[in-house]
């Protein structure tokens, strides 16, 4: 479990009243945090990044911190261990305090079942992860997007 402040460089530091979003990634695979990371260097707002390894891990992180981690939005990958997303997905939205948050599936799963469920359980929208198999390189262009559209809309909707 880890927390980052961050904010973009080169920005004028923000109002002191306005508030720092939380994003929470529960991804397993290091490449993919670190590649999520440097997406989000060129996001125009402060943050405060969490991430976990797994779904339990997340779980603890939300529900026993003191005080109580309520992120504006999390970022979900399906097939970790432990605790997989659809797991945690579950569990999230059992949670009376939790199950509001919005989710983002961020996956490699192309399963029509995994789908299913996901949509079933409200999740905000799904993430194929893209990989290039000429190369074998992941690629960072649907992250990048992903960031700069949708989670700028989520963080100003929530501001509002």
């Amino acid at each position: 479990m880890k927390a980052q402040s961050l904010s973009s460089p080169g920005l004028k530091p923000k109002i002191s009243n306005m508030k720092k979003h939380s994003i929470l990634l529960i991804e397993d695979d290091e490449l993919d945090i670190i590649s999520f990371q440097r997406s989000l260097k060129h996001f125009d707002s402060e943050y405060e990044l969490y991430t976990a390894y797994n779904g339990r891990e997340a779980l603890a992180m939300l529900i026993q911190n003191d005080p109580v981690i309520i992120p504006d939005v999390i970022l979900l990958d399906l097939n970790m261990p432990k605790m997989n997303g659809i797991e945690f997905l579950k569990a999230l939205r059992a949670d009376n305090t939790l199950s509001h948050v919005k989710v983002f599936i961020m996956t490699t799963s192309t399963d029509s079942n995994d789908r299913a469920i996901t949509d079933q359980l409200g999740v905000s929208g799904y993430i194929i992860k893209p990989l290039n198999y000429n190369d074998n390189k992941k690629r960072v262009d649907s992250m990048e997007a992903f960031i700069q559209f949708h989670l700028r809309k989520i963080l100003a909707d929530e501001a509002d």
